[in-house]
């Protein structure tokens, strides 16, 4: 039974985790796109905090001000 309370857990983490991951690549595709970018660009951002989410957030943080 403890196993199970375990396996709970770690789903409930991993589906949080997914769902962070998919607020904030959504988020920063609006947000390139509110500060004038092509749709292009916005959709090489999310895809690419879709794919690498930590790594590419990142790298949007420091390029979104240029």
């Amino acid at each position: 039974m403890e196993a199970l309370g375990v396996f709970a857990i770690v789903i409930f983490f991993v589906i949080g985790l997914f769902l962070l991951n998919i607020i904030t690549s959504i988020w920063a595709y609006r947000d390139s796109i509110r500060k004038g970018n092509s749709k292009e660009f916005a959709l090489l951002i999310l895809l690419g905090t879709l794919f690498f989410p930590l790594i590419g957030l990142i790298i949007y943080l420091f390029i979104r001000n240029n």
